[in-house]
């Protein structure tokens, strides 16, 4: 791990931003930059998902992250950030838990997609008309009760009826959620856990 890397998997918050000053004021390139913060996240990911980190110090790594991203941001402009695509993540209709969906928001967006967050309690025909308007790469759903895991079903079978089904990947994750419930309604993957979701996601876009 690079200096800069390091002190985002520690969560240095303000490490991060002084290095991250030093950095431009040195002439760095700033998608060189960027792509330090991004290798700090990854071995949180990475971390996360063995058991080793909690999300309390993947939250401080996320802020730190952010912290750069912020620093660098301007210099970046009329430099698209290189990204690996575009994911709408929502928990689904009739469900109002948000915690493991803004983990995985936060986590993809830390690993370079850039992240619409849809909310909870999204119904089918919004997550349709979200996907009319920012055309993702990935399709994320949330449910953490078992009576609405079907509104995961609804969602995909909107998706195909609206033509829009091929176009995107549908990854499914909460606690009720399995695998073979996964291949049942026909979407693309399932992750048990955020770090996990990162990883399924970057395998649907690769």
């Amino acid at each position: 791990m690079t200096t800069l890397a390091r002190l985002v998997f520690e969560g240095d918050k303000e490490q991060v931003a002084s290095t991250v000053k030093n950095m431009i004021e040195g002439g760095k390139d700033a998608q060189a930059i960027v792509d330090e913060l991004i290798e700090g996240m990854n071995e949180v990911g990475m971390r996360f998902k063995n058991g080793d980190m909690f999300v309390p110090e993947v939250l401080m790594s996320a802020d730190a992250m952010h912290e750069g991203i912020s620093l660098v941001q301007p210099l970046l402009v009329g430099h698209a950030l290189r990204s690996l695509g575009t994911a709408i993540i929502g928990t689904v209709r009739g469900d109002l838990h948000d915690i493991g969906k803004n983990l995985v928001c936060m986590m993809l967006e830390s690993s370079g997609f850039k992240v619409i967050d849809a909310g909870i309690d999204v119904t089918p025909e919004q997550f349709v008309s979200a996907v009319k308007e920012h055309k993702p790469a990935i399709v994320g759903m949330s449910a953490l009760l078992t009576t609405t895991m079907m509104t995961m079903k609804d969602t995909v079978d909107l998706l195909t009826e609206e033509g829009l089904r091929e176009g995107v990947k549908i990854v499914i994750g909460g606690a009720p959620v399995s695998r073979s419930f996964s291949t049942q309604i026909g979407a693309d993957g399932y992750a048990p856990d955020a770090a996990s979701a990162v990883d399924v996601c970057k395998s649907l876009v690769s």
